[in-house]
């Protein structure tokens, strides 16, 4: 059976009005400000965690200029695949001669197209099988490795988290072997289908490849960098009822009660604001002198020519200021 949050009275299915029949309390607003104050701290909490992963969301991209740099070194790898990779040449007496180079849209063609069934047969020939394995293992790997370039832009996001160096030069160290075993391979198809086929195919790894292999290694060397210098990330202060957020969460950790965190926020939140007081300016300060200046020699004119018409005070003369000087 339900009870009542104050006085603990046990509620019957006849109490069906909203007060407490043993202490009147209102059973549906008891406690809902103290609800809402609670409501309140843990949003504020959970803004303050949002908060420090915006911030090092943002010392990723534009923390430091190693950062930025990182940035125009991770796309130049997707770049880097639009250049010409591989050459495949076919002749024969009843072909064309045909050279087509390859690069990263004619692999998605070819693995868009592509027969897997006749390549697994083809990799069990006992005359050209060694030629297609090698051929499936750089397909594989150069794919690998673009995927793995997606992935590491993407994950660039997280680069100042805890992990953020050490899955960034993994990513990147996973990425240039995968690209070096594409072209070692295909260099072995190219070899063994010539020896084969001796004046039939040739093929041949092209310029591309190589930048290709170059941007992952330049990569790399800025992540090694950005690791050992590191990124000074910036965490905005966040607050929780006017207490600073570590110092909240410090008072959780020790046990403070609630009355006396909601005494401390309360007394943070109507402690009276000190403002600094704006110092005067240089050219105020000159002012106001040659204005006491001008009164002072006026007061002494007006002494010397005996004017007994104001025997106690002189008259106001201001230049703006309002000064009086009494006779003496």
């Amino acid at each position: 059976m339900a009870k009542c949050p104050k006085c603990g009275r046990r509620l019957t299915i006849f109490d069906w009005r909203p007060n407490c029949p043993g202490c009147g309390v209102n059973l549906v607003y008891y406690g809902r400000e103290e609800r809402l104050m609670n409501e309140a701290d843990a949003a504020e909490a959970e803004h303050a965690h949002l908060q420090k992963k915006l911030d090092r969301l943002k010392a990723s991209f534009v923390g430091s200029p190693l950062t930025i740099v990182r940035i125009i070194l991770s796309v130049l790898p997707i770049a880097a695949l639009m250049l010409p990779l591989c050459k495949v040449a076919f002749n024969g007496p009843f072909i064309e001669e045909t050279a087509k180079n390859i690069n990263a849209i004619g692999i998605y063609n070819l693995v868009s197209s592509i027969d897997f069934g006749a390549l697994f047969t083809m990799t069990g020939s006992s005359i050209v099988g060694s030629a297609f394995v090698a051929y499936a293992v750089a397909l594989i790997s150069i794919l690998l490795s673009l995927v793995i370039v997606i992935v590491s832009l993407v994950l660039l996001t997280m680069a100042c988290g805890p992990k953020g160096n050490v899955r960034n030069i993994t990513l990147n160290c996973l990425d240039i072997a995968l690209a070096v075993v594409s072209v070692i391979f295909f260099n072995k198809f190219a070899t063994d289908i010539h020896g084969v086929f001796p004046e039939f195919v040739t093929g041949s790894v092209q310029y591309g490849a190589y930048v290709y292999i170059g941007t992952l290694v330049l990569l790399l060397a800025i992540n090694i960098i950005i690791a050992k210098k590191g990124v000074a990330v910036k965490y905005k202060q966040c607050y929780v009822g006017g207490i600073p957020i570590e110092e909240y969460f410090e008072m959780l950790d020790k046990g403070v009660p609630h009355e006396e965190i909601r005494q401390e926020m309360y007394k943070r939140r109507t402690a009276p604001k000190h403002r600094k007081k704006k110092k005067k300016s240089t050219h105020n300060k000159i002012i106001i002198k040659l204005h006491l200046k001008a009164d002072a020699a006026f007061c002494c004119l007006v002494r010397l020519s005996g004017d007994n018409k104001r025997p106690n005070v002189y008259e106001k003369y201001t230049f703006g200021l309002g000064f009086a000087y009494q006779s003496p």
